[in-house]
């Protein structure tokens, strides 16, 4: 969604959420590159039905610029997750070779702990996590999804 970037229109969206019953898988907002507006990337659950009441109900607010519906092939998205794990010295080379295969960056090296930042789409970030495990994972944090449609036939020039 694009959205005016005043104060209170996240409330307001998350509010008509909240109110319908529906439930938001991952959020993310950031200003553009023209700072009247914000993009928001909403991504929830639910049948054809479903996602069309939601897109007619996000459209009759005011704060609501334009809609897109990001399809899969259609669009690229991504997530940043930041995971710090514990690392004495001798973990360190097998959590730098995952890392590696990865593309993974590791971002803070303390006595006995790492931070590592990697990006991608929900797959690759399930598999890295999934060979995280063999550590201690002392810290997650990850930011949503947030994606943009491919090509320049749909985009809104305001």
């Amino acid at each position: 969604m694009l959205v005016d970037n005043t104060f209170g229109v996240l409330s307001r969206v998350a509010g008509l959420f909240s109110r319908r019953g529906y439930n938001i898988d991952s959020l993310t907002v950031g200003e553009t590159a023209d700072p009247r507006y914000s993009r928001m990337t909403v991504v929830v659950s639910g049948d054809e039905q479903i996602l069309d009441q939601i897109v007619k109900q996000l459209g009759k607010l005011i704060d609501v610029v334009d809609i897109k519906t990001l399809k899969e092939g259609e669009s690229v998205n991504r997530e940043l997750v930041m995971i710090k794990v514990r690392a004495e010295a001798k973990d360190r080379q097998g959590i730098n070779a995952i890392c590696d295969i990865f593309r993974a960056k590791v971002v803070d090296v303390a006595k006995d702990s790492m931070i590592i930042e990697l990006t991608g789409d929900q797959s690759k970030l399930k598999a890295f996590l999934e060979l995280m495990n063999d550590y201690e994972i002392l810290e997650l944090a990850r930011t949503g999804i947030t994606g943009l449609s491919r090509g320049a036939e749909d985009v809104r020039y305001l």
